[in-house]
């Protein structure tokens, strides 16, 4: 289990690393499993299988290879010691439209790698907006984290855990019940403790 920040292109500041893992915890505990947006981050959440990877990139290049080496992290690594991991980019792709263009990218360097099929790539940014949606729209804020970043997710994860949960299909459309019943003002609350 690894949850530092455990850097491959150094970030100017290691303290400033650990508040962004530390708002990025934050934000895991209050809204994705306090709101139980996903019910399976829960269980990995507390038995501390989630890497948090921050990485100093900042151009689209650079990314592609921390991405490449965090799948490669991940492909190495036993699910019982790492089962996810986000890469979280504060300084590359923080337009949300740069980021919606990257994930193409993303998604054909793990193609290209030999993981598909084997891990797929979440999406999670500040500014996530879904197509059609208005920015100011709470749906969007099921998909919205503290800084852009990439969630990778282990297929057989993803089977066990809709395995487990028959009602997997229906996650979304409930999300988005609980952000509207939630409100702009009750997600604000979210962040006043």
């Amino acid at each position: 289990m690894t949850t530092d920040s455990d850097l491959r292109k150094p970030y100017a500041d290691a303290g400033q690393a650990a508040a962004i893992i530390s708002a990025t915890q934050c934000w895991l505990e209050r809204a994705v499993i306090g709101l139980n947006l996903c019910p399976f981050a829960k269980s990995v959440f507390v038995k501390k299988q989630i890497r948090y990877a921050v990485t100093a990139a900042s151009s689209a290049d650079e990314l592609l290879g921390e991405l490449a080496g965090e799948l490669q992290r991940l492909a190495a690594t036993e699910t019982t010691v790492l089962e996810t991991t986000l890469l979280i980019h504060p300084l590359a792709m923080v337009d949300f439209l740069d980021y919606h263009f990257f994930l193409a990218e993303a998604d054909a360097l793990n193609r290209q790698l030999g993981y598909s099929g084997l891990f797929q790539i979440a999406s999670l940014h500040p500014d996530y907006e879904f197509a059609g949606s208005a920015p100011d729209d709470i749906a969007n804020f099921t998909n919205r984290s503290p800084y852009p970043m990439l969630h990778l997710l282990r297929e057989s994860s993803i089977d066990r855990a809709v395995a487990a949960f028959p009602d997997a299909a229906q996650i979304f459309e409930r999300n988005i019940d609980t952000l509207q019943h939630l409100g702009h003002g009750g997600w604000k609350k979210l962040w006043l403790a």
